[in-house]
């Protein structure tokens, strides 16, 4: 179960939190999880620079000393990047000093201020001190890529219908999510870019 749209109460329980971006600009903001990834994301990266488009790579610690080289060339093509912990780790299943540990571990490969928990779960004790040094991203769309039982049309249908000015859209640049965001994502890009959007990094 989760949300495609976040609800409204869901960002008034988190306010420090960034979920969108108030803006009456026709901007979307893209954003990719669990990178780098050996296809995913020189795929995702193929299809950005056909529009021109910006986005923002939560990036894994560990995937980004695997494939530096894919880091570098997201960094090089003017995007932007986001810690995303070392391991991938689930704040309400880790202790907290493990979870901050992860974090810092992967500040060393990933020099950003933005962070975005794995899952969308951290815990309040724990968000008050990422807090202090990074902001933490949230979501206004997901678009469920990576839901092995969603078809390919309705991940595409996700982010259609329910994007609006100042979204911030989770894909994955990961082998699970592959067949569902290879389909989707060139079509979101083309069907917004020729209603006059621009995509944006964070």
């Amino acid at each position: 179960m989760y949300f495609v749209k976040t609800p409204w109460w869901l960002r008034i329980l988190y306010p420090s939190f960034i979920w969108k971006i108030n803006t009456d600009e026709k901007v979307l903001y893209l954003t990719l999880d669990d990178g780098p990834h050996e296809t995913a994301t020189p795929f995702v990266l193929d299809e950005l620079k056909k529009y021109n488009a910006k986005a923002t790579f939560f990036c894994i610690g560990k995937n980004v000393v695997k494939y530096r080289d894919i880091y570098k060339r997201i960094i090089d093509e003017g995007h932007a990047v986001g810690n995303h912990t070392y391991h991938h780790l689930n704040g309400w299943k880790t202790n907290d000093e493990e979870y901050i540990n992860d974090i810092a571990m992967a500040s060393k490969e990933i020099d950003t201020n933005l962070f975005r928990p794995p899952y969308g779960r951290i815990k309040r004790f724990q968000s008050s001190i990422v807090n202090q040094q990074w902001s933490i991203i949230m979501w206004d769309v997901l678009s469920g890529d990576f839901d092995i039982n969603l078809q390919p049309k309705r991940c595409l249908a996700n982010v259609l219908y329910h994007s609006k000015n100042g979204s911030i859209i989770v894909f994955h640049d990961s082998a699970k999510a592959w067949d569902r965001m290879s389909y989707t994502l060139p079509k979101v890009l083309k069907y917004f870019n020729e209603k006059g959007y621009q995509f944006k990094s964070l």
